[in-house]
């Protein structure tokens, strides 16, 4: 699978929830991301319409609906915090307080930028409109978390999570962040979240009585390197057993006569389908969970890729969403069936 148009190698992960084409040419605008749209839809059943996460690096895969990026938040304990840490009265009133003058800030600002917009040219207008679109959004955000303040948080067993210190703690970093996002679902806080595991930047990764000498990154590009190729292959072996971990906690949660994991779409994949080449065709991507039929592998073409956007149609569906495409799509994905 692949997203049609999509290439540009590094820079085709912003465009991996997206679909939106060409991310590496100087014109290119971002749409909006699958995560996002199921925020946009079912975003105020919970306390958080989506959760943006990132482990080493300030990339993010959710983009809204102007084409502006959701910042991801990479410190665990912050979103420890933000999940389950009732604050006092006075801090929940100082809270508000500020919601409340961000958006005042913002109405303001929207209305110097419509008077902008009637003396600019075409482009700028352009741009302007998408600046708007951002605006409105935020405005958006801002009421639903203002209605969240005052109703108390979840609480969960669970301690607050310290944070690695080092890059380097990469599969630590990861497991952490794992860990939040059940219970995240667990809690039912929210329906939607991305997490970017990124390997660029990212040092000699620490693991426990393997040899790595070499950066996540500069492995990824092996160059068929055998040397390299079994490094890789141990942190790759690593992510498996980290989503498998996680994988098990959703099936241990019950909610609703089912478990977590059947009610949970759990999607993983890659924006390069060879890294070592930055191509951006033949994608590994694996779907768990959701109340899908599962345990086979369903491939299609490698010199012609079946369009990934079809599968965010079918998770869309199956979560009750009304949408007949998602970007280039050309509709559910062919050999995914419901259990």
């Amino acid at each position: 699978v692949s997203h049609p148009g999509v290439d540009g190698g590094h820079p085709s992960d912003v465009a991996f929830l997206t679909a939106a084409p060409h991310p590496a040419s100087s014109s290119f605008r971002n749409t909006i991301s699958l995560d996002q749209l199921v925020a946009e839809k079912i975003g105020t059943l919970t306390r958080f319409p989506s959760l943006t996460l990132a482990v080493n690096g300030g990339r993010s895969l959710s983009w809204t609906r102007a084409g502006v990026a959701v910042p991801p938040e990479g410190q665990a304990s912050r979103v420890f915090k933000q999940l389950f840490l009732q604050g006092s009265k006075a801090e929940v009133e100082t809270q508000v307080r500020a919601l409340e003058t961000g958006r005042s800030i913002l109405d303001t600002v929207g209305e110097q930028a419509k008077d902008l917009q009637r003396s600019v040219g075409a482009r700028d207008r352009a741009r302007l409109d998408q600046y708007l679109a951002g605006v409105r959004d935020l405005e958006h955000r801002l009421a639903e978390s203002k209605g969240w303040a005052g109703k108390p948080k979840p609480k969960v067993a669970a301690a607050p999570p310290a944070d690695p210190a080092s890059p380097a703690q990469y599969i630590a970093k990861v497991k952490v962040m794992y860990d939040l996002v059940r219970l995240a679902f667990e809690t039912d806080s929210t329906r939607a979240v991305t997490l970017m595991l990124n390997s660029v930047g990212t040092p000699v990764v620490q693991i426990a009585g393997e040899a790595i000498t070499d950066s996540y990154h500069n492995l990824s590009h092996h160059g068929m390197a055998e040397e390299k190729l079994s490094q890789l292959r141990v942190i790759d072996e690593w992510h498996m057993k980290l989503l498998a971990d996680l994988l098990k906690g959703l099936k241990e949660a019950k909610e609703g006569g089912e478990t977590l994991l059947d009610r949970t779409a759990v999607v993983y994949g890659s924006n390069l389908g060879d890294a070592n080449a930055h191509s951006t065709t033949n994608l590994p991507t694996l779907l768990a969970g959701g109340g899908f039929k599962h345990g086979r592998h369903v491939a299609f073409a490698p010199k012609k890729n079946y369009p990934l956007p079809n599968l965010f149609v079918s998770v869309l569906q199956r979560m009750g969403i009304e949408a007949a495409s998602f970007g280039p799509s050309t509709g559910t994905m062919r050999g995914l069936e419901v259990a």
